[in-house]
Parts: C-alpha cells; sequence; structure tokens
C-alpha cells in the first residue's frame, strides 16, 4: 500500500521518534510511507476549545495533502488527530465550506486511519516481528477509546510482540486529564485525574506505560517524573518498531525474566533506521 503519514503538531515538534517509528514500522511491513510536506495541524485543538470558523483552512489544507488519490490510506500516530479528521473534519465543513471542501474531507475521512485500526483492520497483522523485552502497562486514550471505538487492537498488537510482558493497567479506561487546554483550563480537576493516573501505572510495577497519543503520554510522563517513578512513557508506535535487530533498549533497565537466553543484551538505546519517506 502507498500510505500517507501525518506527523500531527506534537509528534512534529515534540516526539519525532514516534512518528519515525511508525514510518519505520510500516516500511518494514513492506509498505510505501509518503510525507506530503504541505502538512501543517489538522485543527482539532481550535474545535475542541470551541473556535468554529478559525479550523476552517486547516481542515482545508489537510484535505488537500492527504487527498492524494494515489495514497491507499493516510495514518498518523494518534487517536485524537485520527478521531478529529473523521468526526470533526465533516462538521467544520458542513458548517462553512463549500461543495468542494466537504468532498474533500469525506474523501479523506474514508481513508483515514490511528495506527493501530490501520495495523489490524486494513493490513490484517497483529504480530508485527516486534521485541520488546520489557514489562508494560497500556493507558487506552480516550479519543481511541471513546471516539474511535479501537477497544482491544493495541493490546492484540503488544500480546504478539516477543518477550513483551503486558500488565493490566487498574481503571485503563480513566482518562489521564490532559485533555489539551482542558489541563490548562481546570488545572485541579486535571492534576487530581493525572494523580490517580500516576497511581495506577506505577501500580503496576511496567517498566514502560505505552499509548497511541503522544499528548497523553507528555501528560502521565510529567506526573510520573514529579513523583520519581522508575516507570517510563512510550509511544506504541516505538514498541512495535523494536526488533532484535534494531532494538529500543531502555538504560539501566535488564530485560524481563520471559526474555528467551539468546536475547541480545545491546547497550545503547534506539533504534530503527529511518527509511526513506516519500515527499
Amino acid at each position: 500500500m502507498r500510505i500517507g503519514l501525518f506527523a500531527t503538531c506534537l509528534g512534529d515538534t515534540m516526539f519525532p521518534d514516534a512518528v519515525s517509528a511508525t514510518a519505520v514500522l510500516l516500511t518494514r511491513l513492506g509498505h510505501e510511507v509518503v510525507f506530503p510536506p504541505g502538512q501543517t495541524c489538522c485543527g482539532q485543538m481550535h474545535v475542541n476549545t470551541g473556535y468554529q470558523r478559525e479550523p476552517v483552512p486547516l481542515v482545508r489544507n489537510f484535505a488537500e495533502q492527504f487527498g492524494d488519490p494515489s495514497l491507499d490510506a493516510v495514518v498518523m500516530p494518534s487517536g485524537s488527530c485520527a478521531g478529529s479528521v473523521r468526526h470533526q473534519h465533516e462538521i467544520v465543513a458542513e458548517r462553512y465550506g463549500d461543495a468542494a471542501l466537504r468532498q474533500g474531507v469525506a474523501t479523506v475521512k474514508a481513508k483515514t486511519y490511528e495506527l493501530s485500526e490501520l495495523l489490524v483492520d486494513v493490513l490484517g497483522v497483529t504480530g508485527v516481528g516486534a521485541w520488546f523485552p520489557y514489562r508494560v502497562t497500556y493507558h487506552p486514550t480516550c479519543h481511541s477509546l471513546r471516539m474511535l471505538r479501537v477497544g482491544e487492537k493495541p493490546l492484540r498488537l503488544l500480546r504478539a510482540v516477543e518477550d513483551l510482558d503486558l500488565v493490566e493497567l487498574p481503571e485503563a479506561d480513566a482518562c489521564c486529564g490532559f485533555g489539551g487546554t482542558f489541563a490548562v483550563k481546570n488545572a485541579d480537576t486535571s492534576s487530581a485525574m493525572l494523580q490517580d493516573k500516576v497511581g495506577n501505572v506505577t501500580a503496576t510495577g511496567a517498566d514502560v506505560c505505552t499509548a497511541g497519543d503522544s499528548s497523553c503520554l507528555l501528560h502521565i510522563g510529567g506526573g510520573l517524573s514529579r513523583v520519581r517513578a522508575g516507570t517510563r512513557t512510550l509511544h506504541l508506535a516505538q514498541i512495535l518498531a523494536s526488533t532484535r535487530t534494531t532494538p529500543y533498549v531502555l538504560p539501566g533497565v535488564p530485560p524481563t525474566a520471559r526474555a528467551t537466553p539468546t536475547s541480545p543484551r545491546a547497550s545503547t538505546t534506539p533504534a530503527a533506521t529511518t527509511p526513506e519517506v516519500t515527499r
């Protein structure tokens, strides 16, 4: 397949490793990854904050950048951005767009997926050849859980990772408290929700807390850091991109007891070689 990759704002500015890991993974599975260079914000933050006309140029640009008929699918390492493209763009186009925008949005919406959706539902894979010998817990982000209904897809992918020890997160479906500008406008509530999430994550004894949204990992990671927890945060794409030959290594963390005796003990951190991405 020829797959368009949307980096997302946080991926572009703060979590580029999650974006490159997505490209590494899909290329390893035999697909061509295309990165439209004119992509910008999808407009989710504006819509969620209550702005109605302001997202129109962003929605229009997204439809233009990813409306290329040669793209079989569009993927992003973010449930919240995928949810915006699939559910909010249509609303914006209907209210303030023209016929061309409405058609463009509908075309792109039909082929847009969050990473786990693309892998499981479209490509039909759960075992992607990943190796990650650590104890991991998974946080299902709100938009992926409630808007996209990805359900067990990320967990199925994690269960298929060789030597990964997956431990259930207590009260997993509870929000971490980020919610974009919610964390700023409702700081006290957000902090209380984060405190609960951090407590549940640390209770698992996991080496890594993973999720499909960098925004939630940013929030949770900050909370874990403040209590000096030993648990790291890592995007799902980075775990799935890790293999025996190009492993993601957690410095100072020994592999889980589930790791096979022949498992290599690499001494430096990452990462899979980034493939050449079409622009």
